[in-house]
């Protein structure tokens, strides 16, 4: 019987920041809150239905918000008996409640949006409207790059779709102050502009959902990460002293991170010790060329083994 050796290993912590997963996250909270109150009160005020859309789709960040929260708290657990490969598919699903809840909120601004084309309300504040999408604009943008940046230095899925649903309501606010200018730049006749946007920020919002979606899907069927992605681990694999050869190479993506198994060839003379050795090796140069890769099993064969036994 051919001697196997497996090993497993998980990521350090990234170390400690101002600039964390949390707290980034509650920045997100403070801001929505303020945004929220001010979009919607200034769309019942005005009589505006793209501000209150607006002011709508950064109330549905909020929800993000604490639903990422929510994620990272549960997320970061360990294995226990329950759950013996962790809690990171977590992130997942946070992620495909993000995109759900866009879609909810597409839906909802397109149905009001055609509602108003059909009985158009009067605007009785055009300007104070595009000032208020106006000011949002450069908010959302600043907090989506943040967020950004730290769902990529994390790899953390969950972070980065509340990114997208960060720019999503900037671009919202760019399409709610353009139409709300055409209005002021072309009266009353120019009304419909304002439902009319509304009805495209519905569009963008869907599209953006189902990318979400797609995403989150993907990563639940266990999806392998990309070619790029799998072509640096084979190079660290093989790059490794000791290794002869390896195969069965395995990857899946999960919660925005990288899981793999593989199965690397040494000189069968080695020692149970030496074939461990070069097993740490080969999980230390994976994570070396890819940071993404949280989990790797090593299974240590002596070289000339058949691949069926």
């Amino acid at each position: 019987m051919a001697r196997t050796h497996h090993h497993r290993s998980e990521a350090p912590g990234t170390g400690t920041s101002w600039l964390t997963p949390r707290s980034v996250t509650w920045y997100g909270v403070a801001v929505d809150v303020v945004l929220s109150v001010g979009k919607i009160g200034g769309g019942v005020l005005f009589s505006s239905q793209a501000i209150l859309a607006d002011g709508l789709h950064s109330t549905s960040d909020l929800m993000t918000d604490f639903a990422v929260l929510a994620g990272l708290k549960v997320s970061d657990k360990p294995a226990d008996g329950e759950h013996h490969y962790g809690h990171r598919r977590v992130a997942t699903l946070v992620a495909m409640f993000i995109g759900a809840v866009l879609l909810l909120a597409g839906g909802g601004i397109g149905y009001r949006a055609i509602v108003s084309l059909q009985r158009p309300a009067p605007l009785v504040g055009a300007g104070g409207a595009f000032w208020i999408a106006a000011a949002a604009i450069p908010i959302k943008e600043i907090l989506y790059r943040i967020t950004r940046y730290v769902g990529r230095r994390e790899s953390d899925i969950s972070l980065l779709a509340n990114a997208w649903h960060h720019r999503s309501d900037a671009v919202t606010s760019v399409a709610a102050a353009a139409g709300l200018g055409g209005v002021l730049l072309g009266g009353p006749k120019w009304i419909m502009l304002d439902a009319l946007t509304a009805l495209v920020l519905a569009a963008f919002l869907a599209v953006v959902a189902f990318r979400i979606i797609i995403s989150s899907a993907s990563e639940l069927i266990d999806q392998a990460p990309s070619s790029e992605t799998l072509s640096g681990i084979k190079q660290a694999v093989a790059a490794t002293e000791g290794v002869r050869s390896f195969h069965a190479i395995r990857a899946r993506r999960i919660g925005g991170k990288v899981e793999m198994d593989v199965h690397v060839q040494v000189a069968p003379q080695l020692t149970v010790r030496e074939g461990h050795d070069i097993a740490v090796a080969v999980r230390h140069a994976v994570r070396q060329a890819d940071a993404k890769v949280v989990e790797v099993i090593v299974h240590v064969e002596p070289a000339g083994q058949s691949r069926l036994e």
